[in-house]
């Protein structure tokens, strides 16, 4: 079908989004037509807002538009447990299922040495440092079941062993290969309750 161009434009960006295909795409474009141009405006400087004030916590690695992000800054939290996760979509995911008290660290990616992703390059070093100012820190590791969050948890234990920090992991009850942020709060709650300590 042969589209306007300015429509074509419009539809091309929403199959930007992930999960958007062409009949999505097309369809979010014609309703965004049927809004008033003053609703228009405010979706667009809503999207123009969050792309200019947000940016990663210096404390954690979770998107905020603070200086430091809400959850960090909750002096009600144990900061003494930090739940490590891939990405800030995983941090919503948890704070949607409301039993955890504990606080965050965002890796912003997993140990992928088949993509030259190397310990380095994600954010593992602020979590050391972070660890080493507490006492008797726990650590629970909420990464996917898949060689990338398999190494990364490995390497993981590695640096904190025999360093008096203790590591749990999520309960196997999570699917194999399941992103943290597609689980529904009750199957996260349940592994998040049954997490294990990693073996020796």
């Amino acid at each position: 079908m042969a589209y306007p161009r300015s429509l074509s434009d419009l539809i091309n960006c929403f199959k930007k989004l992930p999960g958007i295909g062409e009949k999505s795409a097309e369809r979010m474009a014609l309703s965004l037509l049927d809004l008033s141009e003053e609703q228009v405006e405010m979706f667009s400087t809503a999207m123009l807002t969050s792309k200019n004030n947000l940016h990663t916590c210096p404390e954690c690695g979770h998107i905020t538009d603070k200086e430091l992000c809400d959850i960090c800054s909750d002096e009600n939290r144990n900061h003494n447990v930090i739940c490590i996760l891939e990405d800030y979509k995983s941090v919503f995911a948890f704070e949607k299922a409301g039993n955890f008290n504990g606080v965050y660290h965002v890796l912003n990616g997993l140990i992928s040495p088949i993509d030259d992703v190397n310990p380095e390059d994600i954010n593992i070093a602020s979590l050391i440092s972070r660890v080493e100012s507490l006492e008797n820190p726990e650590l629970i590791i909420a990464l996917k079941s898949t060689i990338e969050g398999e190494t990364t948890t490995l390497y993981l234990k590695k640096i904190f062993e025999n360093k008096n920090v203790d590591i749990s992991r999520l309960s196997y009850g999570i699917p194999m290969g399941t992103e943290i942020d597609y689980l529904d709060e009750i199957t996260l709650d349940r592994a998040l309750s049954d997490r294990k300590k990693i073996s020796e």
